[in-house]
């Protein structure tokens, strides 16, 4: 499959053109004719370029990509380095953004919550990209943060009453910490996202909604794992997820 024949089917999928993102969805850079192998991951880092560059593949697939908006455009020290790594293996760049966080099955969020159980009942925010749902087990949110903390394999950030039940969950992979307030106007008992601010701490004190900050890298890890599979089932690809580790 060329690159242009498989960004557009993924352009498709995720529906691009429904969203306006702070960097190019898509085909970033342009490599070899064909691909059949392809390494994923979160971010475009040197790593795992490396990891491509060492098993051979034809294209990389990120959530995190480059050419990010009011960034400095110039294509030196560290871009250099990455840019000249992937056009001397002639390995493609496809990063997916904003439509992978809120793809309604196969995203970031929806990913979130078929792990962890919970049921979505509806969408908030900035072009719908916050979740908000109900617990599909009965904990409280200091048992959900301990939850968290085994399938994230991280120890999240509990901001909060963690004796209060954890009913009504809201939810949004990443920095989306600023969701906070239209959690609280949801009637949320708990909202979670990856990041944290030191507004956000004051917020959930005097709201009582409690806080989760799991780790942008961590809640953003399953939406890009759960394309590559569904390339690999639906294209015959070979996808290969590879985690680079992030404290973050």
């Amino acid at each position: 499959m060329t690159p242009e024949k498989l960004a557009t089917y993924i352009d498709q999928l995720l529906e691009i053109q429904n969203f306006r993102d702070y960097c190019p969805n898509g085909l970033q850079v342009e490599g070899r004719d064909s691909i059949s192998r392809m390494v994923a991951g979160v971010t475009a880092s040197q790593a795992l370029i490396d990891h491509a560059i060492a098993v051979h593949a034809d294209a990389i697939l990120v959530h995190h990509g480059w050419f990010w908006r009011g960034e400095d455009g110039r294509v030196t020290g560290i871009r250099k380095r990455r840019l000249a790594s992937l056009l001397s293996h002639d390995i493609s760049l496809l990063a997916y953004h904003l439509p992978l966080d809120a793809h309604p099955d196969l995203g970031n969020n929806a990913q979130w919550a078929r792990r962890l159980n919970w049921q979505p009942k509806g969408r908030f925010g900035d072009q719908a990209m916050g979740w908000w749902g109900l617990n599909g087990q009965e904990e409280s949110v200091g048992q959900l943060a301990a939850r968290l903390g085994s399938v994230l394999g991280r120890i999240p950030m509990l901001i909060g009453d963690d004796g209060r039940r954890a009913v009504r969950l809201a939810w949004c992979s990443g920095g989306a910490q600023s969701y906070l307030e239209q959690a609280i106007a949801l009637g949320a008992d708990v909202f979670l996202s990856g990041e944290i601010s030191e507004q956000t701490v004051h917020l959930a004190r005097e709201s009582g909604v409690a806080y989760i900050a799991c780790g942008h890298h961590a809640t953003e890890r399953w939406g890009v794992a759960a394309l590559a599979g569904h390339l690999a089932t639906e294209l015959g690809l070979h996808c290969e997820f590879v985690d680079i580790d992030n404290p973050v």
